[in-house]
Parts: C-alpha cells; sequence; structure tokens
C-alpha cells in the first residue's frame, strides 16, 4: 500500500513536503503493463474454469476437477488454523539466510510438519542470500544513505533499488515450477506484482527524501519495513502454491495502532520500562494475527512491527524481528517460540574455537542473555526478558538439520511472571520442568552443578586509572560512562580499588577501537595517570547460580593458573551466573580449551595434564 505524506516525519513541514512531492515530482508511477496485462489473463482463465464448472455441475451433477478460484480465492485450504482450536500455539521466526537459501526447507518439510499438531505463526526476516552484510536491509540502509547524500541525481539511489527489486524477482522466479495449475499460475502473477508495487513505492518515497535531503527516525522505519513485506510476500507465496494457504500479515503500524499517547509519552514510557511498553501491544498483535487465522491462512508476520518512539532500528536494533517473534508469541500465549538458524542450538563454547563444544539441551534465560552480552550471537536481550516475564520457553533449531532437537531456553520464572497460562501452554510448560530435570537443574531455582557454557569477547582495549588524589575513583567513577559514551566506547567490565580503577572497553561505533580510546584518553586523564593494554579479550564463564557454587573461582583461576595463562581483570557480575576475566588475545584459545575441559568437565582432544602447558618458546 502505497505511503502517505504523514508517515515520513514528525514535522508537519516536512510532511507536507514529502507528500507534495510524492505527488507531483515524480507523478504516480503505475505497475508495469507486462505485470498488469499477465494478471489480467490469469483473471480470465480462472474466470472461465469457474463458469465451465457451474455449468459442468448444472448438467451432470457432477463435481468440477478444476477448483473454482476467483481473483480473491487462494488454493484448497488444506491444513486450515482453527483460531478457536484447543491446539497449543507455536510461534516460528526465521531469519534472513534462512528465508534466502533455505525457503524449499521451511515450506515443504518443517511448516507442514508442525501444522499437523500445532497453530502455527510464521514470523520473517528480510531476506539474505549471500552474506549478511549484503542482505536486504543492508541493501534499503544504503539505498536510504544514497537518497540524503549530496549526489545531484538519484542514479546512485535507483541503482540499488533496482538490485532490491531484481533479487525479490528472481526469488519469485525460483517458486515456479512445470505442470503449475491455474490458481499456483495465479498466486505467482499476483506475487510478481506485489514484489514491483512495493519496490516502485519505495522508489517514490525515496525520490521525495532526497529532493527534501532530511531523514527522520519513521522515514527510516518506513523504509527498513519493506524488507520485511517483501520476504513475507514471499513466503506466502510458496506455501500457498504448495495448498497451504497463508497471507501476510503486515505490524509495520501496530504501535500506532495499540498507542494513544503522544510520541514522547511513548518515548518515555519506553525508557521506563520497555517490556511494559510492549506487553501493551499485545492484544492488537493477537487481533491482527487471528483475523488472518479466520479465514483459513497461516499468518505469515513481518518481522519489523512499527515505527517505535525513537525508531526501532535505534531502539532495539537489528534483533528487532527476535523481539517481534516474542511478542507474538505471547500475544498468542504460545507453548513456544522457535527461532530457526543455521546452527544446532547453543554451545558448550564457540566451536571455531573449542572443537570439542557440544551443544546444550538446555540454558535458562539468563544464561542465555549473559551469553549474548559477551560474545555469544544467541538472542537479542530484551526477547529474552519479555519471554521470561510472560513464562514462554524458546526453542533454538536448525533449518539445515530440522530433526535435531536443538536447544531449549527455559524461562526462569521471574517475580512479575504471568500466572496464567492456557492449558496446552501449561503442559509444555510442565514437560519443559521435566526436560530441565534431566539435564542437571535441579529446583525451582534451576541450579545446574557445572558451568553451563563459556564465551569470549574479542577486540578489548583494557584502560587503568590511578587516581591523582584529588579524587577517589569510587567519586569519578559517575563521570566515566559520559565520556565513553561521547567517544563511542562501551564498559564491558570494570574493576576499582581505592587508588585505582580498570576499565575494559569496546567500540560501539564504525570507529576504529585505538582510535576512539586515543581520543578519549585526555579526558580520562584528568583523573589520574592512565595505562592502556590493546589486545585483550574477556572470557566469560556463566551458569546459573554459580555464585552459589562453593570453590568454583578457585576451580576456573587455579585452571588457568595451571596453562600459565596471566588475568589482568576479574569481575562476577550482580546476576550470579557469570564470573568474567580479561587475559591477552593471544591466550583466548587455550584459556577457552583449559576452562572447557577442566572446569565444565567435557573431554578435549587431548587428556594429558602437559598439553596445556605453554613453554616459553611459545611467548
Amino acid at each position: 500500500m502505497p505511503w502517505n505524506g504523514d508517515c515520513c516525519g514528525a514535522g508537519s513541514h516536512l510532511e507536507q513536503l514529502v507528500a507534495y512531492h510524492m505527488a507531483q515530482c515524480i507523478g504516480t508511477m503505475k505497475l508495469t503493463m507486462s505485470c498488469v496485462n499477465e494478471k489480467r489473463s490469469s483473471e480470465r482463465i480462472l474466470q472461465s474454469k469457474r463458469r465451465l464448472c457451474k455449468t459442468t455441475r448444472r448438467s451432470t451433477g457432477a463435481h468440477c476437477s478444476h477448483p473454482p478460484y476467483s481473483s480473491r480465492e487462494t488454493l484448497p485450504q488444506r491444513n486450515m488454523i482453527a483460531p478457536m482450536s484447543p491446539r497449543p500455539w507455536i510461534v516460528q521466526k526465521y531469519g534472513g539466510t534462512s528465508v534466502g537459501k533455505l525457503l524449499g526447507t521451511m515450506t515443504d518439510s518443517i511448516i507442514p510438519t508442525y501444522l499437523q499438531d500445532y497453530n502455527l505463526a510464521v514470523v520473517c526476516s528480510a531476506r539474505s542470500t549471500t552474506k549478511k552484510d549484503a542482505g536486504t536491509t543492508n541493501l534499503l540502509l544504503k539505498a536510504l544513505d544514497c537518497a540524503v547524500s549530496d549526489e545531484t541525481s538519484m542514479t546512485a539511489c535507483d541503482r540499488v533499488i533496482d538490485a532490491l527489486k531484481q533479487e525479490h524477482l528472481s526469488a519469485a522466479a525460483f517458486l515456479e515450477y512445470s505442470g503449475m495449475n491455474d490458481g499456483a499460475q495465479y498466486i505467482l502473477t499476483t506475487l510478481r506484482c506485489n514484489i514491483v508495487e512495493e519496490v516502485e513505492n519505495l522508489r517514490k518515497f525515496l525520490c521525495a527524501t532526497w529532493t527534501i535531503g532530511e531523514v527522520s527516525d519513521r522515514t527510516q522505519d518506513r523504509v527498513l519495513g519493506v524488507g520485511e513485506r517483501l520476504s513475507c510476500l514471499i513466503v506466502a507465496a510458496a506455501l500457498s502454491i504448495k495448498d497451504l494457504p497463508a497471507e501476510m500479515v503486515n505490524l509495520e503500524n501496530i504501535v500506532q495502532a495499540a498507542e494513544t499517547r503522544s510520541i514522547r509519552e511513548q518515548r518515555a514510557a519506553y525508557q521506563q520500562n520497555p517490556v511494559t511498553f510492549l506487553q501493551q501491544l499485545r492484544h492488537a498483535v493477537r487481533t491482527q494475527v487471528l483475523a488472518c487465522c479466520a479465514d483459513g491462512k497461516i499468518p505469515i508476520i513481518t518481522g519489523f512491527f512499527g515505527s517505535m518512539p525513537n525508531s526501532l532500528l535505534h531502539t532495539v536494533g537489528r534483533g528487532y524481528s527476535d523481539l517481534c517473534a516474542a511478542l507474538c508469541a505471547i500475544s498468542l500465549d504460545a507453548g513456544e517460540l522457535q527461532i530457526w538458524k543455521e546452527v544446532d542450538g547453543i554451545f558448550t563454547a564457540d566451536p571455531t574455537k573449542v572443537s570439542t563444544a557440544r551443544v546444550l539441551p538446555t540454558v535458562t534465560s539468563e544464561e542465555a542473555a549473559e551469553l549474548t552480552y559477551y560474545g555469544s550471537e544467541v538472542i537479542h536481550p530484551l526477547t529474552m526478558t519479555l519471554l521470561r516475564e510472560e513464562c514462554v520457553s524458546l526453542r533454538l533449531k536448525n533449518v539445515r538439520n530440522p530433526t535435531a532437537v536443538g536447544t531449549v531456553i527455559y524461562p526462569t520464572r521471574s517475580p512479575n511472571s504471568s500466572p496464567t497460562r492456557s492449558p496446552a501452554s501449561t503442559q509444555l510448560e510442565a514437560n519443559m520442568t521435566v526436560l530441565m530435570a534431566a539435564n542437571g537443574y535441579d529446583g525451582d531455582k534451576k541450579a545446574k552443578r557445572v558451568p553451563t557454557a563459556i564465551t569470549a569477547k574479542d577486540s578489548i582495549t583494557l584502560v587503568n586509572i590511578t587516581s591523582n588524589g584529588k579524587l577517589p575513583p569510587q567519586a569519578f567513577l559517575g563521570q566515566i560512562p559520559d565520556i565513553l559514551a561521547r567517544h563511542q566506547l562501551a564498559l564491558n567490565l570494570t574493576s576499582s580499588s581505592h587508588q585505582s580503577l580498570s576499565l575494559a572497553l569496546s567500540s560501539t561505533g564504525s570507529a576504529d577501537l585505538s582510535d576512539a580510546v586515543a581520543e578519549a584518553l585526555p579526558d580520562l586523564e584528568e583523573f589520574g595517570t592512565t595505562t592502556v593494554m590493546r589486545k585483550m579479550s574477556i572470557i566469560s564463564v556463566i551458569g546459573h547460580r554459580m555464585k552459589n557454587m562453593v570453590g568454583i573461582a578457585a576451580e576456573i583461576f587455579s585452571a588457568l593458573a595451571s596453562a600459565r595463562i596471566n588475568i589482568y581483570l576479574i569481575s562476577q557480575g550482580a546476576s550470579e551466573i557469570n564470573i568474567s576475566f580479561v587475559v591477552r588475545a593471544q591466550d583466548t584459545l587455550l584459556a577457552m580449551e583449559v576452562v572447557h575441559t577442566k572446569v565444565m568437565r567435557i573431554p578435549g582432544q587431548a587428556e594429558r595434564e602437559m598439553s596445556f602447558i605453554r613453554g616459553p618458546w611459545l611467548y
């Protein structure tokens, strides 16, 4: 659906300009005539089939072998979704590379299998066929950058948009097969027309943006939402062609539908409590999804879920489709959220760094959040918080290996958890409790007997500040975050004494870490003398309630000492499930191997004690 000018920005002047240029600067752009003619031809064929069927039934009473499709009808509704069915809901989220490269597996095997026993909602990210950097979302951001650049024409932007259109039309062509019936041909024709329409509307919108030379938060949100819509259109068509009626559910305006407050009030509410803000969207999400199911169709939901107060990308980050899937799961009271990736689940360590790493059958939500923060790409932290509040379990599964069990992230109950659950969801939760107990988590606190996983965060710089006597570290510690934020630096770990303060820093922006630290040093040196150690890594040993494991810290550091690995900073988080320490980058792999084998008790490649000792010839 074409955009209106009131979606483009916060200021009325900008809105009027965008609306004007959309209508006047470039005129009304229509679908290509070939696309329109193809669609009309398909409609005529379908109408002829329908008339033939009616005539046959009147004269002979026989059933027609051709289904009487109309221009608004889909294929026969096999595996219909009944919204009031007692079957539990499962929400599945597929990443961009899965949609781009493994669509056949999704629509031929995975989704049909789950439809046999569950009500299913599918959330899709924007497509990516090669590397994530060359995916649809990055192309859209590139097109937006071109539209606000200093170039004198839209040529560069048009090239990006043309590439985007060709990529998705090629994906649509891939769905075609020999012997397609008229209904399937009509679905494919409609898909092509919808792709062209979406992309050409995008072109008009960016042309207006280029003319104005200004981008608001809502402008960026509107542009990014195109990627998820194109992806969902393709997935819905792929299922419908296979006699599984599906329809895109566009959540792009869900925040506006649920909110009556001003943008400023929304922004304040989100900053105060993002989980509560998102929970207030659940009724609007449920209403829109069930409206699709009322027609017996599988809801294919856009992973982009609306214009947030400060833009979705800035507010949530690139993991917004995970958060959208979680929002759908709590809105539908789903028994489980499944996130499908191209790996078997969460491992005890990065398999590229520790060759003996194993897939974890279960972890808790707190463990998953810590793993995400300290280096493992598991799940968006806000996603885990939202699921934990609502007691919805999350399962990570592999599209390339769909029969594998994957990893279940168990939502340990929080004080704010919802006390009411549907019978189907309660049964799934009971099954999860049995599964967790079978994997070493005991009692309500789900305390595991040994650490669960180890992860590493590279590209760390360690800055030590020794107080000049004017202020103790505790006094100037409050000023540190502002200094770091100005220079696009993130504080990952800190440790302080009466005279000194240690900071483990990483870069938050596109700037080089060394350059950012160098620029921040003059501000930090106002508090005392500084020393800088570059090329460091943070290693985190994570396990639920690990603070209560007597002697675990001694076991970790004794193992590292036996391998002659020096430690430069130690920190245990208030979450009680994480012990982190800083080592030189050159020691990272050895440190992970040592802890993985000796502390987590997972056998390594070599079991001999001397295999971990590094001689002086390696320095």
